[in-house]
């Protein structure tokens, strides 16, 4: 399984480079809008050598359309032929075991050995709509249940519950129960150290969120590698990071719109979530001195600029981690300032246009 973990180099890259998809919605746009723009961006990454393009889950954010990841991959996988596609992440807590093994099951039956299955402990949401979905008020993420969800649902991809287990005559399907095949490789994300750790105690490749946690990146990728045995997974650690990264042709226009995901990410830190503001709304809107130093410690953990810039940036900061794969997140407004995003650094890394 290392080979479908671990990306191929292309261009001037210091490591693989990838895709994370929220498929954003902006104001006076809708959701429709939003899934083809990840259509065009999933063709756009496999043309040119991105390794892998994965979909996060959330809920209850009018700004995001990525509710059900499993949907849109399926759909993704038939507008392409050989990137990698995955979730980043499915969050476990929110789903019966059973249920993602069935998904990324069916996801593999469509795109044999081109699907990743990264799991998340939080929610991606808030608490009254965690309990929506779990359909129960008490919310427990510690860590007694996400290891005990994991291995049920490692069983389930594998099919190897022992005898005598409540579910040993239990199989998902499609899965091995079929017949011989590969499934997907499972992922550990975090924004903290919990997962971090077990992912290394496991022997897994590990994600952490540096776009929204950029803090913790240095512990938790150094929890990670010191708490790593070799498995029948992975015999090294294989750590990926997710950056926020915009590159536009003038450095004012990639301003103006990693501007707008600003403002979204301070109205939904103050309970006031919405569609992501157009550049002219987020250049007009009157901060307060406590959200104008939010808005300034957010940009300072986002790389944007010329294309140039962004490279310098992202260098940088592979440096600094070690990282062995860095996925890029780039929100702005409309979907066409996000795809030419991923062009100018494609060109940026001189990545080949693929065939």
């Amino acid at each position: 399984m290392t080979d479908a973990i671990r990306g191929e180099v292309r261009g001037t890259a210091p490591v693989p480079l990838s895709v994370l998809d929220l498929v954003t919605v902006g104001s006076g746009r809708t959701a429709t809008q939003a899934l083809a723009t990840s259509v065009e961006l999933s063709r756009l990454a496999e043309r040119r050598g991105f390794h892998r393009h994965w979909v996060a889950e959330h809920h209850s954010m009018p700004g995001v359309a990525s509710s059900s990841p499993a949907v849109i991959l399926a759909h993704l996988a038939a507008h392409t032929r050989r990137i990698r596609l995955g979730s980043g992440g499915v969050m476990l807590p929110n789903h019966a075991p059973l249920v993602i093994a069935e998904q990324f099951g069916t996801l593999e039956a469509f795109a044999p050995g081109r699907i990743d299955l990264g799991l998340g402990r939080a929610p991606g949401t808030d608490g009254a709509t965690a309990a929506a979905l779990r359909r129960t008020n008490t919310l427990n993420e510690g860590a007694d249940d996400f290891p005990e969800q994991l291995a049920e649902l490692t069983r389930f991809l594998d099919d190897d519950f022992p005898d005598g287990h409540p579910y040993a005559r239990i199989h998902a399907v499609p899965g091995p129960v079929q017949g011989p095949k590969g499934r997907p490789p499972v992922w550990l994300l975090g924004s903290s150290g919990f997962s971090a750790r077990l992912a290394g105690l496991l022997g897994l490749p590990f994600a952490f969120a540096h776009h929204f946690s950029a803090r913790n990146t240095i512990p938790a990728l150094d929890l990670y590698r010191d708490s790593f045995r070799p498995s029948g997974v992975l015999d090294a650690p294989y750590a990926m990071i997710g950056v926020a990264a915009l590159a536009a042709d003038e450095a004012e226009q990639a301003r103006r719109q990693v501007l707008t995901g600003a403002l979204a990410m301070l109205r939904l830190r103050t309970g006031r979530p919405g569609l992501v503001p157009t550049p002219e709304e987020a250049e007009a809107y009157d901060f307060s001195s406590a959200e104008r130093e939010f808005v300034n410690e957010w940009l300072a953990n986002i790389v944007y600029g010329t294309p140039d810039e962004v490279r310098t940036g992202l260098d940088d900061l592979r440096k600094r981690t070690g990282a062995d794969e860095l996925m890029i997140t780039a929100n702005a407004h409309g979907g066409d300032a996000r795809l030419r995003s991923y062009e100018l650094i494609a060109d940026a890394y001189e990545l080949p246009e693929l065939p």
